[in-house]
């Protein structure tokens, strides 16, 4: 769904050859250029280029030719990567030199928008899931709370640190449905101190692994949820019906452990995902160090990382790698839903007859322990916070839209970052309204999200947070809960609880991660600390670069905008705007 502000034009009448999945490039980072453009590509054998579909003005058919979204190129984007390193920096004030220890590295992603297909949005924004941006939330990109988009033919630098946080992370468009059209991509920041090194030998480009979810059209910004055409492992796969297209291979040397990343980059399905006669030794889950747990299938929603050890000790062979989606098309017949894990010295151009084994030791989120600092925050019983709140999720199967606690999320003409720096405070003045829950400073926040609706993931920007209560868990752990940051609400009955403290100042997506839902108004905001926002480092400079006007190109009337500096920080005096559009 979008708001009605969107005047999107699905389709282009145009006829041209159509380009094969690409090799995926080598890594970039932490400094480089992203360069987002359209390209056509078959990455299950469907050539999305020639697609049969309703004209707008009338009946009968006519082909249509669909593009993609891209990053760097190729699908899924360039893999972003850094470390997790300690800096030093000597600076004097009033003849007293001060060493400052700096943690992380700095993340410098200039992305270039490079879109030219008038049929699909040509703006653009990246989030990087999983960061933190302490100091930085200028830089989350969430378009119309963080930031404006990215205007087509111009470019905005995300300048942010990794700080004290290493692990497995993700970046997306955050603009309206367009990551589902293939704007998606893995980023690794590397710790040369992991706590686990000792427990693995490889750990490099070759080890992600991501999930995806692939439409052989667009997707569609308003109507009915789609369902995905194929499963995609590292951006190749089948679809139902297709041809036997090359399936993704991932070569190991016997005896050798591995540790895999294992991202889902999906825009809606979940996986489950397991690897023919291995079991796996779960290490991370959502860049948080974890207790090595010992399982044989990982159950994964959009959204959510985990890291496994796999250590290479079966008979030389080819292994079928398996991430079965709960919708769409399901199981694995001709390569549906696969991968190969082939093994050095095994027949290079066989596919795999190993036969899949009911699970015994599936994971279970509830069973996995925070390596460091366990503990969630507040007193160790139900209620034991600073602020409580609920959230009463609902869905109008007629207008097909969800409601927070009786609000839809709708997207304001203006980023909720600047309302704040403007001026408004109070939740009242905040727009979209009822959407904006303002939190106060250095508190305790317990947050319950009972079940029954959507049951898909709920990601928080703000924080990793603490799940005291898992879904299908009837008991609250509070000793020492898994943390993350994205977490699925379960089935009727569940009863979702997380905990966290306000100590990062901004306003915070929380959402759910099925994409559809999410542009069907499954959203809030949490602007914790609305007074110190200002106070905490934003940058108003780099909120200048994205020209706030020029984002509003359709349908625009007036937008008139005087921004003045002072001690706050930057204002935002007025904003007039009439029938704002996008393209």
């Amino acid at each position: 769904m979008a708001p009605s502000s969107f005047v999107p034009i699905l389709f282009m009448a145009l006829v041209a050859t159509s380009l094969a999945a690409t090799a995926p490039p080598p890594p970039i980072g932490p400094a480089a250029n992203l360069v987002i453009s359209n390209k056509y590509l078959q990455p299950d054998g469907f050539n999305r280029s020639y697609v049969l579909s309703l004209t707008l003005s009338g009946p009968g058919l006519i082909l249509r030719r669909y593009s993609t979204v891209v990053a760097g190129g190729t699908f899924p984007g360039s893999l972003i990567t850094g470390k997790k390193v300690k800096w030093f920096r000597t600076i004097c004030i009033s003849t007293i030199f001060l060493t400052l220890v700096i943690q992380g590295d700095r993340f410098q992603i200039d992305v270039i928008d490079s879109l030219t297909d008038n049929t699909m949005l040509r703006s653009t924004s990246i989030h990087w899931h999983g960061f933190f941006q302490n100091g930085t939330n200028e830089m989350d990109g969430g378009a119309f709370v963080n930031q404006c988009p990215i205007v087509a033919n111009h470019s905005f630098t995300y300048d942010f640190s990794s700080a004290t946080q290493a692990g497995t992370f993700w970046y997306h468009s955050h603009l309206a449905a367009q990551y589902c059209d293939g704007l998606r991509g893995p980023l690794v920041v590397y710790d040369p101190q992991d706590p686990h090194l000792s427990l693995y030998d490889v750990d490099d480009a070759g080890t992600v692994i991501t999930l995806s979810d692939w439409y052989h059209t667009v997707s569609p910004l308003a109507g009915t949820f789609p369902t995905s055409d194929a499963t995609l492992i590292n951006g190749l796969g089948r679809y139902n019906g297709g041809p036997a297209t090359t399936l993704s291979s991932i070569t190991v040397t016997h005896s050798l452990r591995y540790r895999f990343r294992l991202v889902s980059i999906s825009c809606d399905p979940n996986f489950t995902f397991s690897i023919d006669n291995h079991n796996l030794t779960v290490i991370e889950m959502d860049s948080q160090n974890i207790v090595p747990h010992n399982v044989d299938s990982i159950q994964i929603y959009a959204g959510q990382r985990y890291s496994f050890i796999l250590t290479a000790n079966q008979t030389i062979g080819n292994y079928w790698i398996r991430a079965n989606p709960n919708n769409g098309v399901v199981g694995f017949d001709g390569g549906l839903n696969s991968a190969i894990l082939r093994y050095v010295g095994a027949n290079t151009t066989a596919e795999p007859v190993s036969n899949q084994t009911t699970s015994v030791i599936p994971l279970m989120e509830s069973s996995l322990v925070p390596l460091t600092n366990p503990g969630a925050p507040g007193k160790p019983v139900v209620g034991g916070a600073d602020v409580l709140l609920n959230l009463d999720l609902a869905f109008n199967a007629t207008a097909l839209h969800f409601s927070i606690n009786g609000a839809t999320f709708i997207p304001p003409t203006v980023p909720v970052l600047l309302q704040i720096l403007s001026g408004a405070q109070a939740a009242t003045d905040l727009l979209p309204s009822g959407s904006v829950y303002v939190l106060p400073s250095n508190k305790v926040i317990e947050l319950s999200v009972p079940a029954g609706l959507a049951g898909g993931p709920v990601s928080g920007k703000l924080h990793a947070f603490d799940i005291v209560r898992s879904a299908g868990q009837t008991t609250y752990n509070y000793v020492n809960p898994p943390r993350r940051d994205v977490v699925a609400l379960g089935v009727a009955g569940d009863n979702v609880t997380i905990r966290w403290t306000t100590d990062n100042p901004g306003p915070w997506f929380l959402h759910c991660h099925i994409d559809w839902h999410l542009q069907a108004g499954l959203a809030i905001v949490f602007a914790e600390d609305t007074p110190g926002i200002a106070k905490h480092d934003v940058n108003t400079n780099d909120l200048k670069a994205l020209h706030l006007p020029s984002w509003i190109l359709v349908q625009v009337v007036h937008l008139i905008a005087h921004i003045q500096t002072s001690a706050a920080g930057w204002q935002l005096v007025h904003v007039q705007v009439e029938s704002p559009g996008i393209k």
